[in-house]
């Protein structure tokens, strides 16, 4: 690992520019994700949903536990909207950038908004990375709406995790859930891939690691607006600065996971999917079923509400399996998304407004999980026996996963009596 002063290693940034260019104007896939429980389980391990293999089959012996953040953990409510402005313009200096400068940019002409960022080079195996390291939370508006709307981008950067451009990741031939060792550094995960749309940028580090690591404070300087002056741009920060014009509006084209395209094939259960929020129509807007119970516990005896003959505690042990109860919403390597690890053309289907709130959400808690129970009960779960154990398995093809939840569910009754 080496710190690059001012982010200025401008000959090994403008050598990747052509490359980095042609990849953003194409797009391609606006986001790969690895999942730390592709296939739809939360202990990580692959299975095969609606006839797509996700990875290794679970063996079905996994200690059945339940998760003791149950009774506590609040309900996980949906990703709020993101509105993407990504740069037009994107400046490189060899000092950090002072607010007095950024407000002069701020009120050229045409300009609608300007960030400065800090930046640096980590190398591994030898091969330079030129990183952006930000706050998600404000940064997250400045790439293509597909990635500032995908919830994982955001969650891996808060955990101290590498998202990397997809011509990287290609380039270099990465694979994603990867650790890689930095050069004379730690190692670090690799945990999504996006198309980030920035030039000569090879990926993100959220502002912490950037500052262990050494990188410039405030030398990347992002320009939203409507064709600003880049010379007007440069007047203001000076002849050194480097001036790099971002590739046009991006990302039409919906996100991607470590297993395909989403909206892949999908055996059994759905057709194409979408990271957006969806809304299904097997029930309509405006009619909560369980409303915002305070805590996942409640809301999964809520939820069996809706297919009387239910147990809660199936519920509670899917929702487990998916997503650790909301944890890591996806998508899976199948294309699963939000905390019931729903297929979007199921969702069409069973998805309900379980809080009322005029929409189905199926990154929502509290629509997913009452619509796991109207999913369930169309294939039988309230009889019982057999025919639960079929119902569980149309939820996800393998023996192995009906036994893993139905052993979970015996495990919560156990425990929650």
């Amino acid at each position: 690992m080496r710190r690059v002063p001012g982010f200025a290693a401008l000959r090994v940034l403008v050598v990747g520019l052509a490359a980095s260019v042609a990849v953003a104007g194409a797009v391609g896939a606006a986001v790969l994700y690895a999942n730390d429980n592709a296939g739809g389980g939360a202990d990580g391990r692959g299975k095969t949903r609606h006839g797509v293999t996700t990875g290794a089959a679970d063996d079905g012996r996994t200690a059945a536990r339940p998760d003791p953040a149950l009774p506590t953990g609040s309900p996980v409510l949906a990703e709020a909207e993101v509105r993407a402005t990504p740069p037009e313009l994107m400046a490189i200096t060899t000092s950090a950038v002072p607010e007095a400068a950024l407000s002069r940019l701020a009120g050229l002409k045409r300009v609608r908004k300007v960030a400065a960022e800090d930046g640096g080079t980590i190398r591994i195996a030898g091969n330079p990375l030129q990183l952006l390291a930000v706050d998600p939370a404000s940064f997250r508006s400045w790439t293509p709406q597909p990635v500032a709307e995908h919830p994982e981008v955001w969650s891996a950067l808060s955990r101290g995790e590498l998202v990397a451009d997809a011509e990287t990741v290609r380039r270099l031939g990465m694979n994603l859930g990867a650790q890689y060792q930095i050069d004379g550094g730690p190692r670090l995960r690799l945990a999504a891939s996006a198309a980030l749309g920035l030039p000569a940028v090879d990926g993100l580090i959220n502002a912490e690691l950037g500052r262990r690591f050494g990188f410039s404070p405030g030398v990347v300087v992002l320009i939203h607006g409507e064709s600003p002056d880049a010379r007007a741009v440069k007047r203001v920060l000076g002849a050194k600065t480097h001036i790099l014009t971002v590739p046009g509006k991006t990302a039409k084209t919906g996100a991607k996971n470590a297993g395909g395209k989403a909206g892949g094939k999908a055996g059994g259960k759905n057709g194409s999917a979408s990271t957006s929020k969806s809304t299904g129509g097997g029930e309509k807007a405006g009619r909560g079923l369980v409303g915002r119970p305070a805590s996942y516990l409640e809301l999964y005896r809520r939820s069996a509400g809706v297919c009387p003959g239910l147990s809660w505690t199936v519920l509670a042990a899917i929702g487990q399996v998916e997503s650790g109860h909301g944890r890591n919403n996806g998508p899976s390597s199948a294309g699963a998304l939000g905390p019931m690890q729903f297929m979007p053309a199921t969702w069409k289907a069973y998805g309900v407004d379980g809080d009322g709130d005029g929409k189905a959400d199926i990154w929502s808690a509290y629509d997913a999980v009452p619509s796991a129970a109207k999913y369930l009960c169309a294939n039988g779960a309230a009889q019982g026996g057999e025919k639960l154990r079929k119902a569980v398995w149309f939820y996800n093809h393998s023996w192995d996963y009906v036994n893993k939840v139905l052993g979970l569910a015996e495990a919560y009754a156990r425990a929650y009596r």
